[in-house]
């Protein structure tokens, strides 16, 4: 097993790509299982009342063609009444600040709700939304054209409808790829699509780790839900499934002291 890649950050005071060095990054350029050196599994029926089950089948997760599937199923398990997977890095890449690129083309039907997000290490121990949470992208099926880019902290979240969070109008956002990233420095996390900036979230002076709970090391998920709190608003469309997220890269780059 590959080293676990944890790095602090440092101070940034301008965003610029010359600045950073690839430290960890996913091609998917080999077919089968994703690569268990770098992602790791959550299983089960999890969080927002969502319909999915999540498993490790092939079915479900597989790199193909040069891209990871992330594909949901119409199917009964485990008291779920789809299945679908949810990959993460935790234990295998974990990051305090960085650039985080992924390329992907996410799934159009009713009902659907992928995301490229990332938690705290401390998780188990620090109680969301205290952790904290940077939603890089999410997406839901009833909404074709528009993408979400949100921060979660104990003071900023969606259940006290305080969360700190953008959205960009994106006419091909199901039927192209586009990359997602977000560049997290000590000072702000600016979230973008296609390098073009559209959320940035300021850390105030006064902000203690109720405000700003991002000086710690995250890890990166991707996931593909169906229904749930959000995804199922408007229903889920059964017949439009089997329903896939798919992935070209996941690049993950820091700045390099001088």
């Amino acid at each position: 097993m590959r080293p676990l890649i944890l790095l602090a950050c440092t101070a940034l005071s301008a965003i610029a790509s010359e600045d950073y060095k690839l430290v960890w990054s996913d091609e998917f350029d080999k077919a089968g299982p994703p690569d268990p050196a770098k992602w790791g599994f959550e299983k089960g029926m999890l969080r927002n009342n969502e319909k999915q089950f999540y498993t490790d089948r092939i079915r479900n997760a597989r790199v193909e063609d040069g891209k990871l599937v992330i594909e949901a199923h119409k199917e009964v398990m485990e008291g779920g009444s789809f299945t679908s997977a949810s990959l993460n890095s935790r234990g295998h890449g974990e990051w305090t600040c960085g650039r985080f690129e992924v390329k992907a083309k996410i799934p159009a039907a009713r009902g659907t709700w992928p995301a490229i997000w990332m938690l705290p290490t401390d998780i188990g121990k620090v109680a969301w939304p205290k952790c904290g949470e940077i939603d890089i992208m999410e997406h839901v099926g009833y909404d074709p054209d528009i993408i979400h880019g949100t921060l979660h902290t104990e003071a900023y979240n969606h259940i006290k409808h305080t969360q700190r969070g953008e959205k960009i109008n994106v006419p091909t956002a199901t039927t192209e790829f586009h990359i997602y990233s977000a560049e997290w420095t000590p000072e702000r996390i600016i979230i973008s699509i296609d390098g073009k900036a559209y959320g940035t979230f300021e850390k105030k002076q006064s902000d203690t780790v109720d405000q700003w709970p991002f000086d710690k090391p995250f890890y990166l998920i991707l996931n593909l839900a169906i229904g749930g709190d959000w995804g199922g608003q408007k229903g889920i469309d059964d017949a439009a499934f089997p329903q896939r997220m798919e992935v070209d890269y996941v690049r993950v780059y820091q700045q390099q002291k001088k």
